[in-house]
C-alpha cells in the first residue's frame, strides 16, 4: 500500500489524499451504529460511530482483512454540526478500533439515512495484500 501525498501539499489530518494498493479487494456496505442484533444501544453520535466502526472491522475479519487494509472510507452523516462537535470522541473511537491508519476519506451530510435512528453510516473499501488472504 502506498500513501499518495504530493510533496508540495500540506499533509491532511485524519485521512490520506489517496492510496494505491494491490491485492484482493473487499467492499463493506454502509455500516450504521446498531449492534449484531440490529438494535441501537445509543442515540449518541460518537457512540454510533464507535459501533459502526466495530461493525466494519467485524465484516473485514470475514475476508481476513485488518483495519490497516482499508484504502477508502465514506461517511454519511445526517447532521454536519453533530459530526464536527464530536471530533474528539470520534477520533478516540477511531484510534481505539482502526488505529493510526488513515485511508482516503470522504464525509458528506445527507438528508436522512434509511434507518431513522441512524446518525452515521460508514462505507469501506479495503485491499488485502496478496498472500494475506490465503
Amino acid at each position: 500500500m502506498e500513501i499518495l501525498q504530493p510533496p508540495d501539499w500540506m499533509r491532511p489530518k485524519g485521512y490520506s489524499n489517496g492510496i494505491a494498493a494491490k491485492g484482493t479487494m473487499v467492499f463493506v456496505s454502509g455500516m450504521i451504529g446498531w449492534d449484531k442484533e440490529c438494535q441501537f444501544r445509543t442515540s449518541d453520535f460518537a457512540g454510533q460511530v464507535r459501533q459502526a466502526l466495530q461493525n466494519v472491522v467485524d465484516v473485514l475479519r470475514e475476508a481476513n482483512a485488518l483495519p490497516e487494509h482499508i484504502v477508502r472510507m465514506t461517511w454519511y452523516v445526517v447532521d454536519k454540526q453533530e459530526y464536527v462537535s464530536a471530533y474528539k470522541e470520534i477520533g478516540d473511537a477511531y484510534r481505539d478500533i482502526i488505529g493510526k491508519h488513515y485511508p482516503a476519506m470522504t464525509a458528506v451530510q445527507v438528508v436522512a439515512l434509511v434507518e431513522d435512528k441512524a446518525r452515521v453510516e460508514i462505507e469501506v473499501t479495503a485491499v488485502v495484500p496478496d498472500g494475506r488472504n490465503d
